[in-house]
């Protein structure tokens, strides 16, 4: 048998090791979940080891973008990884540590949170044991309050119980997930930042200016996720493009991740653009538009009389192909702040939710905001989502990964 001078035989003979994991869809996303207390034990607390082993899990870093060597999908929405562990928190039941794993670069971004994710938090909390028994019902709902490590946050997911087992399946259908199953209401409390207003320079609508690009008008925003809005029509877009009208164009991407990085300064959360490269999860980009008719990615008629505003969001520097959990909480937010821009988009005035329209269908989403002492504050976003397991036992990586 011969092989290339670029693959060589390998004289490594290091075994894999197995580590118990379960891969789960969370809301349109999936994600690799581990119970902390699995991982190996140089994975148990931050560093290095632990990006190391999650990304060899995962498949990056790949150069050639596929992940073909391990559990990611290629995309934004597919390279994620979840580790949960018993609260230390007083009167929470379990510990959320999200990390997005890059694709072609060696690093994981633990500066945010996943909000799809967080849909399939409570359920393999109730099936490891994370949660209490004796506030699990036999039948009904199971309330678990979830502490979000990332962003310091409280959620509460309402886990729906059959026969003392998590269900799974149901008639609920989310646009973006071929096949229904059943609701998981996540209410997402005090979202904003928490350290000031929500709106990081103090405006609800600024200026940002981006050198031998343009100067924008932007709604900036610390609420599920940092998120940047933009009129659509300012950067050029409809808001009503589908993934494959703004991911084949390079030069478009490439100029919104300036744009992102400009942003991301003046919201604080760094102090050079240059940083920006090596925190793609935080801040996202998005741009809304008026309701409009369109065509979704399904081929499902998506019409004006059905959505308040059309919302575009980037992740990871590709559109998404639906929309990110935290940036629903960051619209639901923003749209109940009179004269923001999601808000104009939507109409403009009061409102505790909105539906919005995504390359993928519709969402509806709530909020409440209210003006305190100046300052803009929001009390909780609330949202519907799904999650199934789709396959668990042990994941393998080669034993020298860390």
């Amino acid at each position: 048998m011969s092989q290339s001078a670029n693959n060589p035989v390998s004289n490594n003979k290091v075994p894999q090791i197995k580590i118990p994991a379960t891969y789960i869809r969370g809301g349109t996303s999936k994600g690799v979940f581990f119970n902390l207390t699995d991982l190996p034990e140089a994975a148990q607390v931050a560093g290095e080891a632990r990006d190391k082993i999650l990304q060899r899990v995962i498949g990056s870093p790949d150069p050639y973008g596929q992940q073909i060597d391990g559990m990611g999908g290629a995309t934004s929405s597919t390279s994620k990884t979840v580790i949960l562990s018993k609260s230390e928190q007083p009167n929470h039941d379990v510990d959320y540590l999200f990390g997005q794993v890059a694709i072609d670069k060696a690093f994981v971004d633990w500066s945010g949170n996943c909000g799809n994710l967080t849909a399939a938090v409570g359920a393999f909390a109730i099936s490891k044991g994370l949660v209490d028994v004796a506030r699990v019902p036999e039948n009904g709902i199971c309330v678990v309050r979830i502490w979000q490590k990332n962003i310091k946050k409280t959620i509460i997911a309402h886990v729906p119980i059959t026969n003392g087992e998590v269900q799974e399946t149901g008639d609920f259908e989310l646009d973006g997930v071929t096949f229904p199953a059943a609701e998981v209401v996540i209410e997402f409390m005090d979202p904003a930042d928490g350290e000031g207003s929500m709106f990081p320079t103090g405006n609800v609508v600024d200026t940002l200016d981006v050198p031998n690009i343009g100067t924008f008008k932007v709604t900036m925003i610390n609420a599920g996720i940092p998120t940047m809005f933009f009129n659509a029509a300012d950067l050029g877009f409809k808001g009503t493009e589908l993934q494959r009208d703004v991911n084949t164009d390079a030069a478009t991407l490439e100029r919104l991740e300036t744009i992102r990085a400009y942003g991301a300064v003046k919201m604080g959360l760094i102090k050079d653009i240059s940083e920006a490269a090596a925190r793609q999860h935080t801040p996202k980009i998005a741009f809304v538009a008026a309701p409009t008719d369109y065509t979704a990615s399904s081929g499902k008629q998506i019409s004006a009389s059905d959505i308040d505003v059309c919302v575009r969001a980037v992740s990871m520097g590709k559109l998404h192909h639906a929309m990110m959990g935290t940036a629903s909480v960051a619209i639901a937010t923003a749209a109940a702040v009179t004269g923001s821009l999601v808000n104009l988009a939507a109409g403009g005035g009061e409102r505790d939710a909105v539906t919005f329209g995504h390359p993928s269908g519709t969402l509806r989403v709530g909020a409440a905001a209210a003006l305190v002492d100046g300052q803009w504050t929001a009390t909780k976003a609330v949202m519907s989502r799904s999650a199934r397991v789709i396959m668990e036992g042990m994941v393998r990586i080669p034993g020298d990964t860390f």
